[in-house]
């Protein structure tokens, strides 16, 4: 940890997020699986340390240790932009041992049409949930919305991994045939992301000046924002599930391997836990969370929200904007 001083600005990464190590870092300290074995009531306490401390209120003898872990629980756990507790099974801290267990399953069992369905629906099932968990909370969705968006995700993700080991059956080796699940999950990520956050599309998503203030909205930001998490989620997954069938593929060809045939589906998931280790913060760091975008591009592509922003700044635009892209 590198040193503070006495005191923090606690609403800030601890670590430059102008530079990749330092956003790395950072999502590598947040998205701390064991934060989601925390209980309920200590994360409550430390929103309120939070809270307290942002006002300069905290108790007095509060270490700045304590202040540091009550920011971590607090921003591992509650959304940035509404302040809402996020379901244990949607936070990002929950993406190893949740990714591991599903994609391990993935990978071990794909042989069969009604595996590949099933895993693929279960797999979308947590997509789904992780993606309406982490989106930008100030463009509400309506139920309609999600039961579309959810329906679309997962009848794109069954029917390309049906679609390709029909495919690959008949045309390819076995070995092939195991980065079906793969194929299935980038084509879900690029189907299930933007049907989560359509309305963000569609009406635009707010976007801020240095400073914080808000000086409007666009659709533009949204798109850029949606399409950066689209290609981390894809990134996240990508190791596990391309490198562990190379490795799978050998192993089971070792005599001692033959002998354990029950054991390859924990051995899949240690694996692929092993990767998502080390891949979460590594895609959550690829791209700024808090991204920017250019007012003279949208004054390009967007010139009705350029306007607004003209008469929200008093024709004193910023020449840059900024806005959550979400996770």
């Amino acid at each position: 940890m590198e040193i503070m001083p006495e005191r923090i600005n606690i609403d800030e990464p601890l670590w430059d997020q102008n530079t990749f190590v330092g956003r790395f870092k950072h999502f590598l300290w947040v998205t701390d699986p064991r934060t989601c074995i925390v209980s309920e009531e200590a994360l409550d306490r430390s929103k309120i340390l939070v809270e307290q401390y942002r006002k300069g209120q905290e108790p007095p003898g509060t270490s700045l240790e304590q202040i540091i872990y009550a920011k971590k629980l607090y921003e591992s756990a509650f959304h940035p932009d509404s302040g809402e507790k996020q379901n244990v099974f949607g936070r990002m801290s929950f993406q190893v041992p949740g990714g591991m267990a599903i994609t391990g399953a993935m990978l071990q069992w794909y042989r069969t049409p009604f595996a590949v369905v099933f895993w693929q629906w279960v797999n979308q099932s947590f997509n789904a949930l992780v993606n309406y968990t982490n989106r930008n909370a100030k463009s509400p969705t309506s139920t309609t919305q999600l039961v579309v968006a959810y329906a679309s995700a997962t009848s794109s993700a069954m029917l390309t991994a049906l679609g390709c080991k029909y495919y690959w059956s008949k045309r390819a080796s076995p070995f092939v045939q195991r980065y079906v699940p793969f194929a299935a999950v980038a084509a879900a990520n690029c189907v299930n992301i933007p049907l989560m956050r359509q309305n963000e599309i569609g009406q635009g998503i707010d976007c801020t000046d240095d400073k914080g203030k808000i000086v409007g909205q666009s659709k533009l930001a949204a798109a850029k924002g949606i399409t950066q998490v689209v290609f981390s989620r894809i990134a996240m997954c990508a190791p596990g599930m391309l490198v562990l069938p190379v490795i799978m593929e050998r192993a089971e060809k070792l005599k001692f391997m033959q002998r354990i045939t029950f054991l390859h589906g924990p051995i899949q998931v240690l694996g692929v836990g092993c990767f998502l280790s080390f891949m979460v913060p590594v895609a959550c760091g690829i791209f700024p969370q808090k991204c920017s975008i250019k007012t003279s591009t949208i004054a390009w592509l967007e010139p009705e929200a350029y306007e607004k922003m003209k008469k929200s700044c008093d024709d004193k635009v910023p020449e840059v904007v900024y806005f959550n892209k979400g996770l």
